[in-house]
């Protein structure tokens, strides 16, 4: 039989690092990556076929949990009459309306195939509306791979940004500031200073991607203002929170209408498929309508649309966030509770279907409070809940996610898992 770690030796051979996405490495965590061959619901088989209780859930897109019959018998359908025509099909606009009935604030929405190229192209419309160059984003938010995006703060609250990745040349760094998360005063002192230079403010309206931050109801309620009054273009990055956390997405839970929202993970269920969308005055400047150009091959593939177009017939099921809510929340209770009976420095959050897990006193607020996190013991977690057959992401920075197909007797297994462990760590 083939093992992991075998498999993980042929891979660095070929692929840089063995993987095609870092956080697969474990490099935060050590030890071998684990290569899985099949899911069912919500477990995960790797190569030797071990089974696990997975709580990645292939980094959020499968709400539904793996493989789950509708989304596969969509898929096949498809499948079966076509791979890719790159040309329009009737489930793309069938979708697209699907995306603005869900969505008050999407008056029109572009297909895409990954949530880099969602938030490269919202950001780049936002500019070419605005006629201006300058990004906002929020230290500890990540939105893809591509160059603007790429930016660590500067040495001050009102410098710009320096490359935190090599190949980022400093001329596009510098028309991007990362400023501190949910710190309304560093926002509108940048604003007061700066604001009508700005073209627009990108944020993850829930942080997913320096684990689990929740935003105060005043940070999103003043990027809001600030961008209305200086004419700024606010960006929703949803392409994790998106029907993720409730039906109308974290704008529609917080009540706040971004100008420009960009989604992705769910609604592919599975499969390589984002969108971007917003107002129609804006939607309308992108090609060939418009001056600012956009273009994907594979852009509205009919495969992925299928599954998209599937999962969001499941989420729209009565009761299914409620359902999945519950599920979450009974997730971190259970671990608060066993941590606590061991007075171990721990706390766990969820929204939604997300939930965050920190080796810490209390739920961070911001990228500075998550960095006070004790890797140390959150690897040693990670590992011992690994060996034990529950899969939980391998970095300490990432948000977890819950799935409709965890049972409860699912999440009672991780907890009485979960029980051992943090003994072990006392």
């Amino acid at each position: 039989m083939t093992s992991n770690a075998d498999l993980f030796a042929r891979a660095q051979q070929v692929i840089p690092g063995g993987v095609n996405s870092p956080v697969r490495a474990f490099r935060s965590v050590g030890g071998t990556p684990r290569f899985f061959t099949r899911g069912a619901g919500a477990r995960v088989w790797d190569i030797e076929d071990k089974s696990y209780l997975d709580y990645v859930g292939s980094w959020g897109p499968l709400i539904a949990g793996h493989a789950h019959p509708k989304v596969i018998d969509a898929v096949v359908r498809a499948a079966s009459k076509g791979l890719s025509f790159g040309a329009p099909t009737e489930a793309e606009v069938e979708i697209a309306e699907r995306l603005c009935r869900l969505t008050p604030s999407l008056e029109q929405a572009r297909l895409v195939s990954s949530g880099t190229e969602a938030t490269m192209s919202a950001i780049r419309l936002a500019r070419g509306y605005t006629g201006r160059n300058l990004l906002v984003k929020f230290e500890g938010c990540y939105h893809g791979h591509s160059d603007s995006l790429l930016v660590k703060a500067g040495s001050g609250l009102l410098t710009f940004g320096n490359p935190s990745s090599g190949g980022v040349p400093k001329e596009i760094a510098r028309c991007t500031c990362a400023l501190p998360y949910n710190d309304v005063e560093s926002l509108e002192k940048f604003f007061r200073a700066q604001g009508d230079e700005v073209a627009a403010l990108i944020v993850e309206p829930i942080a997913g991607n320096m684990n689990l931050v929740i935003p105060d109801a005043e940070f999103l309620e003043s990027a809001r203002s600030l961008t209305q009054k200086h004419g700024a273009i606010l960006i929703f990055d949803e392409v994790m929170t998106g029907f993720r956390v409730g039906i109308s997405s974290a704008q529609g839970l917080f009540g706040i209408t971004p100008d420009l929202s960009t989604f992705g993970k769910v609604i592919g269920g599975g499969m390589p498929l984002a969108a971007f969308g917003g107002r129609r005055n804006i939607m309308e400047k992108i090609s060939p309508q418009g001056s600012v150009y956009q273009a994907g091959t594979l852009s509205g593939n009919p495969v992925a649309v299928a599954a998209g177009l599937a999962t969001l017939e499941i989420i729209e099921e009565p009761g299914f966030y409620e359902v999945l809510s519950a599920r979450a929340k009974l997730l971190c209770e259970g671990l608060n509770r066993a941590a606590q009976r061991q007075n171990l420095p721990f706390c766990a959050q969820s929204i939604g279907g997300m939930f965050g897990l920190y080796f810490m006193p209390a739920v961070p607020r911001s990228f500075a409070d998550v960095l006070c996190a004790d890797t140390t013991a959150f690897r040693q977690f990670f590992h011992a809940m690994l060996d034990a057959g529950h899969y939980f992401a391998p970095s300490a920075f990432e948000a977890g996610f819950v799935s409709a197909a965890h049972s409860e007797d699912d999440l009672s297994a991780t907890l009485t898992a979960a029980e051992r462990v943090f003994a072990e760590l006392s």
